[in-house]
Order: C-alpha cells, then sequence, then structure tokens
C-alpha cells in the first residue's frame, strides 16, 4: 500500500458516524438495534459500564435522535426503557455499511 492509498483510507474513517463509532455508544447502539426495547438495568449489566457512565452515553444517544427514552415506574421502583429510533436504526446501518467498505478496501 502506497502514502495515497493509506490517505484515502484516512479521509474515508474521518466518514464515520463518530458518535456512534466510541465503544461504549456502539455497544449500547447494537444491543438496541436487536431487540424491540431494552431497560436502563439491562444495558448497565451488558456494557459493564457505570450507572453515570451510562447515563451521559444515553444522553447523547437521545440528544442526537437516535434513542428515546420512556421513564415510568414498575410497582415503586423507577424504570427507564429505551429503544432505537427510526432515524437511529438509519444511522447505525449507515455505520456499520461505512465500516465494513472501509475494512473490505483493505489490504490482506
Amino acid at each position: 500500500m502506497n502514502q495515497e492509498e493509506a490517505a484515502s483510507i484516512a479521509l474515508n474513517l474521518e466518514e464515520i458516524d463518530r458518535l456512534i463509532h466510541e465503544p461504549a455508544r456502539l455497544s449500547v447502539m447494537a444491543l438496541l438495534y436487536v431487540v424491540d426495547s431494552a431497560d436502563f438495568i439491562f444495558l448497565k449489566n451488558q456494557t459493564g459500564l457505570t450507572w453515570g457512565n451510562l447515563s451521559a452515553h444515553l444522553s447523547k444517544l437521545e440528544e442526537a435522535g437516535y434513542i428515546e427514552a420512556e421513564k415510568s415506574f414498575k410497582g415503586k421502583l423507577p424504570n427507564t426503557e429505551l429503544r432505537m429510533t427510526a432515524a437511529g436504526r438509519q444511522a447505525f446501518q449507515a455505520y456499520r455499511s461505512r465500516l465494513q467498505q472501509l475494512l473490505d478496501g483493505l489490504p490482506e
């Protein structure tokens, strides 16, 4: 691979959705992509993130319109149910496709 090809790959990597690409948010998005919805505790257990860290990442995804949260109570306990929005699903599919194109373009 020459320097021009390497520079092209680096430029293409810049086209990746950085909001999704961050490892913690990628984990959340991948989990929500394969389920209809998940509660906060499930996501916390699956990702291994702390309460505060997960909450911060969920807020960023919600601000971007990629996920939506529905807060309620189960008995006397608060419950937050999260689901991926149509925009989030489309963004995640585009992220997957773009990343796959980049990986397929690398020499073996």
